[in-house]
């Protein structure tokens, strides 16, 4: 079986395998998890194509990289860890498939540093490495996840004037993330355009909400 195809059935399998109570609870969550581990995996492949890394380790790798989610997190710490928890679930099974030694460890590093940039073990930040958490955080900053933020954040109960800070405060975040340099041409290509879609919304829906004041109309 093609590594690639064999590392999906292992994902799959583990997260249905699992007596993860929260799943059982959220089954919709299960779903969630893995569809944004192949959206990492697609930007993944993107960047190793046009970066000319090894296109299937950085999938391998990105498939892999939120693997720990198949255990229940009871603590804000056991969110830090999940990087490092992944990567030791990563060597277990990639002791399974046929690959290059050295781009097993570039895998297993770039998961265990994905969450919060450290690792508990010795590795090299090589830029295959380092493409795994790139990936993720660019997915972190797509359409969907917009529409996650917006959701969460309730704005549909707060108050006109609250809604343009909270706007206001999301724009000034967002240009401060531009500031933010990946490691090759096309994480930063698609990192600022992510960037460039949200601040170009919210500037709209800004713009939009002023127009809410019945003072508008007075103007002449």
């Amino acid at each position: 079986m093609d590594n690639i195809k064999k590392t999906i059935k292992f994902l799959q399998d583990e997260f249905y395998r699992t007596n993860n109570k929260y799943y059982k609870e959220n089954p919709h969550q299960r779903e969630y998890r893995l569809n944004h581990t192949y959206r990492v995996a697609s930007i993944g492949k993107e960047i190793a194509i046009k970066e000319d890394l090894n296109v299937k380790a950085a999938i391998i790798g990105c498939l892999l990289h939120d693997i720990s989610y198949i255990e229940p997190f009871n603590a804000k710490e056991d969110w830090l860890n999940h990087g490092r928890n992944a990567a030791k679930i990563a060597r277990e099974y990639l002791k399974t498939i046929s690959m290059d030694e050295s781009l097993k460890q570039e895998i297993i590093y770039g998961i265990a540093i994905h969450v919060d940039d450290m690792a508990d073990f010795d590795g090299e930040r090589t830029i295959l490495a380092e493409t795994i958490g790139e990936a993720d955080n660019i997915d972190r900053l797509g359409k969907y996840r917009m529409y996650e933020a917006l959701k969460n954040s309730d704005l549909d109960k707060m108050t006109l004037k609250e809604k343009l800070v909270f706007i206001e405060e999301r724009i000034l975040n967002l240009k401060k993330l531009k500031l933010t340099q990946h490691k090759t041409k096309t994480s930063n290509d698609l990192w600022q355009a992510n960037l460039d879609d949200q601040i170009n919304y919210y500037q709209a829906l800004n713009n939009q909400l002023k127009n809410s004041y019945e003072d508008v109309l007075m103007d002449e």
